[in-house]
């Protein structure tokens, strides 16, 4: 992980000082809650409301708007007024922690079904590399970026982003621990794993500056290669 920067974010500055003038709104939302406040905030007008914040976040940080990010504008950019933008997130490092979840469907969870679907280490194999080597949409390459640099500054979203990671991370450690189980031994799955993540990772970055490394070569022979490692108890 990329060093701390220094120095006060001036977007969240700004972010804390709407907040202030919400505090008058929150408070009158909050004094009458009782027993239904739970179902009031459950419901799907809400779901709907909350679910256009947080697509609204996802244009701006997609848009290289990420240091400018504030909960005004996204509240601006969806239509819903600022107050309710923070009925629903406290502030703004609790709408950017929304949005890493929220793209966890998109890369994250097709790879943890590609590891737990059926078949043995070959078939799941394949599975992950065809979805590595598949092209990641603009938008949702730039929000990762986005995301990376928000965390050097926001300790809440560098813990969200680390535990996203390391779930990624996990799909390719479950990976090599199915062709252990395969092949019998006592090889630690979890070395390998991590090693292949580490250049999954690289060779995303070298990518999207160099268009002509074939990832799906560099990838499938070094699977190849650290699949080789792992035999029989001798």
């Amino acid at each position: 992980m990329a060093t701390q920067a220094t120095g006060a974010d001036p977007a969240t500055t700004q972010d804390a000082a709407d907040t202030k003038g919400t505090t008058a709104t929150r408070a009158a939302a909050a004094a009458p809650r009782t027993a239904g406040a739970g179902r009031a905030r459950t419901s799907a007008k809400g779901e709907q409301t909350r679910a256009r914040l947080i697509a609204a976040a996802r244009i701006l940080l997609a848009g290289g708007e990420a240091g400018r990010f504030t909960t005004r504008n996204v509240a601006a950019l969806s239509g819903v007024s600022h107050g309710m933008c923070h009925y629903h997130f406290a502030d703004r490092s609790d709408l950017i922690v929304a949005v890493v979840a929220d793209i966890r469907p998109e890369w994250i969870a097709p790879l943890e079904e590609a590891v737990a679907g059926p078949g043995g280490y070959a078939e799941r194999a394949e599975r992950v590399l065809t979805l590595l080597t598949r092209p990641e949409s603009p938008d949702l390459a730039r929000l990762h970026a986005a995301l990376h640099w928000l965390a050097l500054n926001d300790e809440r979203v560098r813990v969200a982003l680390e535990a996203e990671y390391g779930r990624w991370r996990s799909c390719f450690v479950r990976l090599f621990r199915a062709l252990v189980d395969e092949r019998g031994g006592d090889t630690d799955p979890a070395p390998l794993g991590e090693a292949f993540a580490a250049a999954v990772d690289g060779i995303a970055a070298i990518g999207s500056l160099d268009g002509t490394v074939d990832a799906a070569l560099v990838l499938r022979t070094l699977l190849d290669s650290l699949a080789s490692t792992v035999g029989p108890r001798r």
